[in-house]
Order: C-alpha cells, then structure tokens, then sequence
C-alpha cells in the first residue's frame, strides 16, 4: 500500500518536509506529488531543492487563476495522476490552500483515506478564503492532526467524524532538522541595517483590497524602526496596479525578492521584531531558537496559541493602532516563553508513526 504526499505551496513544502523525511527513515513508499499552485523557482522549486526533498514524482501547471476554476482543474489533473500510483491507501495533506481542499475532495471521491496535517485550525473569520478550505478538508478526513490541544477543541466542538490526535505542528520539525542550514545562512544575509523590522504582507483579503493596502504603505513609511521587506509577487503585483509602488522607495525601508527559507529565517532570528500577515510566520517565531514578538496585520489568528503564549498580538492594519503597538514592543520588549506551544519537534514521527499502524 502506497501513501501520497501532496503540495502546492511554498509553506506545504516547508511543513511536509519533515514528513518526507520520516517516511524515508522508516522505509515508507510514498508518492510526492506537486500541483504546480505556487510551482515557479522562487515561490516553490527553491524550496525543495534547498531542503533537500526529492523531485516530485508527479508535477502539472495550472492555467487557471480563478479559485473556482483552479480547484475543478486541479482534481481532474490529480485524478489522472493518482490513477498511476500503484495502491494508493492514504493521501496526506497540510493546511487550507486551494490545492488541498482539491486533493481532499479528490482523495474523498476516490476511496483513498485522508490525513490532515495541521488540523483543527479556526479564525472563524468568513472573508478568508482559507478558513471555508480548512474546514471542509476536516469535515472529510479519516486522520486528523491538530497541532495543539486548542486545534482538538475545535474538531470536538465541531463533531468531525475522524479520529483526532494531537501532533504538534511540523514547523517545530522544520526548524530543528534545518537549524545548522539557518545559522550558516545568518552569515551571509546583508541586510542594510543592525536593528529593523521583518515584514511580510500577502493575503488576498489584504493586498487586493486598495485601502487595507494603502493603510500598510502608511505603517511602512511611518516606522519607527527600519523594515527590511521581502515582497510576495502578489503584493508585488497590487502596489504596481494601485500606484503605490514608488512609494516604498524610501532610506529606511529594504526591499527584497522573495527569499529562500534558510534565509528567511536567519532574517527572522536578526529581527527585533515581526510584522506580518502569514500564519506559519506566527508558529516559526515561537521556536526556541528564534524567539520573536509578532504583530499580526488582521483582525483574527487561526493561531491563537501564540497570542496566548506572549509571541504575537493581534493588530489589524489601522496605521495609528500598529504604530502604538509597534513602539510599546520596541520600548518595552516581551519576556517570551522558553518553549514553543506548537510542540516539541515530534510531529512527523507521531504522524508517520500512525499513518504506518493503517497500512498494516
């Protein structure tokens, strides 16, 4: 009996890494299959090649963008492919993207039992695309892997029909297997100045919007603190298409192209402190060896655990209320926890571990 593996995001790369890797520790067979969502160098391939994954044994391209469209075209596309894996008896998945909730659904129609990594997950916030994925991918999976007690509580209430356990998020994994990686990148990122900012902005709700776009424009331009800014292609994109682009060319502000994650992370264990809209930013920054206060650009979290635990606060993007908050951290920095509340960096073997007992 095979296991099939699918991603189609930079972050899924990153969190099934670890995975991966277990598998290949414990003599596994599995499929590695890529749907092309976010396939181009920088956003994806980067990514596999740096952490050192396999090629994938299945890759398409996709030619629609509209959401719509994209999942119908991705489960046609991975039916045909998964027509060619030899005894398919559990499909793993992580996280809420498009592609997942296409694999999901696929996996569902054709009999192949689902696991759900990074399960349970809630904003309760309905303008978020992610949050109708990640709910619906629960609600039709046979395994469940909920990172935190918090992420269980959640499937309970809901009454999900498959079986929960508590994993910790594989993120934790991430960072302890690529850690040496991390610190010999440190040595040879440049950024232009001692103490900044690391900002990240890219979610739909945010950068598509032109008004929550230009209210982070303003918070950029009015900080206190130097940013250092690695640009997704998508906020890229917005700021050209809604004139604010040249805004941005400004001393204290360091634009980048979008980094790989060694370099990333060394970017992350250098800052004073985070600004982001991403929910894996939020996990990563709990790690022991980064340990990081983050200010959260929304008005909700799906990862409540890390504003419970001191690391994050959530801020919208009101340029007067992230200003505030912004100069109390630079003023008066947190005392962080010790230990991260998304595991121990156990999650790939306790995943793994019960997906193996299935096949039996």
């Amino acid at each position: 009996m095979n296991i099939v593996v699918v991603v189609g995001t930079r972050p899924e790369i990153i969190k099934m890494a670890p995975v991966i890797k277990e598998l290949e520790r414990c003599g596994v067979d599995y499929t590695f299959i890529h749907t092309g969502q976010h396939y181009d160098y920088e956003m994806s391939r980067v990514f596999i090649e740096q952490l050192e994954l396999p090629t994938p044994h299945q890759t398409f391209t996709l030619e629609n963008n509209n959401p719509a469209a994209q999942i119908g075209e991705m489960m046609i596309k991975l039916e045909a492919a998964l027509r060619q894996v030899k005894k398919p008896k559990i499909m793993l998945i992580q996280g809420d993207t498009n592609t997942m909730l296409a694999a999901g659904l696929t996996a569902l129609k054709l009999g192949i039992e689902l696991g759900h990594v990074e399960a349970g997950l809630r904003s309760y916030d309905w303008r978020m695309p992610e949050e109708h994925n990640r709910r619906m991918i629960d609600h039709v999976s046979h395994y469940l892997f909920a990172p935190t007690e918090l992420a269980k509580k959640n499937l309970t209430e809901e009454g999900v029909w498959g079986e929960i356990y508590v994993t910790g998020n594989t993120i934790i994994d991430a960072v302890d297997m690529y850690l040496d990686k991390v610190k010999e990148a440190e040595k040879n990122i440049n950024p232009k100045f001692d103490q900044y900012a690391l900002v990240t902005f890219h979610r739909a709700e945010n950068v598509d919007n032109p008004h929550t776009l230009r209210d982070f424009v303003r918070i950029l331009k009015k900080s206190p603190i130097p940013v250092v800014f690695p640009i997704h292609p998508r906020t890229k994109k917005r700021l050209t298409e809604y004139g604010m682009w040249n805004e941005l060319e400004v001393p204290h502000i360091q634009l980048l192209p979008p980094q790989g994650y060694f370099e990333f992370l060394a970017l992350m264990r250098r800052a004073a402190v985070i600004m982001t809209d991403s929910g894996g930013l939020q996990e990563e920054a709990t790690h022991p060896q980064i340990r990081k206060p983050v200010l959260v650009l929304r008005t909700s979290t799906e990862r409540p655990e890390a504003v419970i635990h001191g690391f994050a606060r959530v801020v919208g993007t009101n340029p007067p209320v992230v200003l505030a908050e912004l100069q109390k951290i630079l003023t008066q920095p947190p005392q962080l926890p010790d230990k991260s509340p998304f595991g121990d960096g156990k999650a790939a073997h306790k995943i793994v571990d019960t997906v193996t007992k299935r096949l039996d």
